[in-house]
């Protein structure tokens, strides 16, 4: 009776997990190749409460507004999710206050929504740090995405799930800082 429980537990998790994260994907995706200058976030909202950077690169960075559905899913993340743009990439800054699957690489959105994922791989920046990049592709469009996630010491995780397990077994602590850059080719 127990295995069919966590059987039946897992297919409800997955489904309800997938019927939240796809649609939250493809208005991210949206997002990154239609940029609206005149959309402000909400003040107060919980994906407002962490302080957001100002520059990304020497550029100015505006805060994006979120979704109905970005702040839905906000609202039972463990941490904060915010939207800034230079002008010409996204950015995805989400402060995760605990581990949890809700993070989650950014290839599994691109590659749930359809696009082709070509030339993963992982990248020295000349700061040093290293990023897990891709390009994604679909119907003719192609945007750069790479991401990272930093934890409060410094330490930096191009994998996601090694990341989930170094925070659960306590090798890495947060809060941490997961960066996505999406920049249209």
């Amino acid at each position: 009776m127990n295995l069919l429980s966590n059987h039946f537990m897992n297919r409800v998790l997955h489904k309800t997990l997938w019927t939240t994260l796809l649609p939250l994907c493809a208005l991210w995706s949206l997002g990154q190749t239609i940029v609206d200058h005149s959309a402000t976030p909400e003040v107060g909202t919980p994906t407002q409460s962490a302080e957001l950077p100002t520059e990304w690169q020497g550029t100015p960075l505006r805060p994006l507004a979120l979704s109905e559905v970005e702040l839905r899913f906000a609202r039972h993340f463990p941490g904060t999710l915010a939207r800034l743009t230079d002008g010409r990439q996204v950015l995805v800054l989400r402060t995760v206050t605990q581990p949890t699957r809700m993070l989650h690489p950014a290839t599994d959105c691109y590659r749930g929504l359809g696009y082709r994922i070509r030339n993963e791989q992982l990248e020295e920046h000349t700061d040093k740090t290293r990023w897990r990049c891709f390009i994604a592709e679909r119907g003719g469009r192609a945007v750069r995405v790479c991401e990272r996630i930093e934890d409060a010491q410094g330490q930096g995780f191009t994998d996601t799930s090694a990341w989930y397990w170094a925070s659960a077994a306590g090798q890495s602590t947060g809060p941490w800082k997961a960066i996505t850059v999406a920049t249209p080719l």
